[in-house]
């Protein structure tokens, strides 16, 4: 057995174990820190691939800012997972059909390959030689794909605003700032001007 085998057979022992405890781990804490095990090994077998720039994607990205906002989140909400967990069998029916879906256009997209090879070669660019893997995917996203690469760029854009917009509360007792209302105050507002006289003042 040759050593990148070996760790092959390591990551993916370690990335299947660690996702199934993401699953069935009952904290959330502990279910967001299997995730993020389970993104290290995704990218060591990516970088055994040879795909280096996912590999690090992965860690920059999905662990680095993801999974740790999803660790914040979940320790400092003071969420009832038992209460969220009592209406989980009525959406078990939706739930099974989405998954059939998956599942079939994982097996359509899985069997193409099988029926036409042809397409992926036709669809695959010629990597120029002497170029790292990374320098390559920039270039082709930035030349051939660039309105798609900007297109999903204002998608991804437009949900975190709707997102922040939708979730946004504002509570009547909480006092904000209001630096418009600061900026454009006059001296009459600010400042009240009283006549004691002697003998009578505090």
């Amino acid at each position: 057995m040759t050593l990148p085998l070996f760790f092959f057979f390591v990551f993916s022992f370690i990335a299947i174990a660690s996702a199934l405890m993401v699953i069935a781990s009952r904290n959330p804490v502990h279910s967001v820190l299997f995730l993020i095990l389970t993104f290290v090994n995704a990218a060591g077998l990516f970088m055994l691939a040879g795909a280096e720039f996912l590999a690090l994607i992965l860690i920059v990205v999905y662990v680095g800012a993801v999974a740790v906002l999803f660790l914040f989140v979940t320790m400092m909400l003071d969420v009832d997972f038992v209460q969220l967990k009592q209406g989980v069998l009525q959406y078990a029916p939706v739930g099974v059909v989405v998954g059939i879906i998956f599942l079939l256009e994982l097996l359509m997209v899985a069997a193409s390959f099988v029926v036409a090879p042809e397409l992926a070669a036709k669809a695959a660019v010629a990597m120029p030689e002497g170029v790292e893997n990374t320098r390559a995917i920039g270039q082709l996203l930035y030349t051939r794909y660039v309105f798609v690469f900007q297109g999903a760029a204002a998608v991804l854009l437009v949900a975190m605003i709707g997102a922040i917009v939708l979730t946004l509360r504002h509570k009547s007792n909480v006092k904000r700032q209001d630096v418009f209302r600061q900026t454009g105050r006059k001296r009459s507002e600010g400042v009240e001007l009283k006549k004691v006289k002697s003998g009578q003042g505090v």
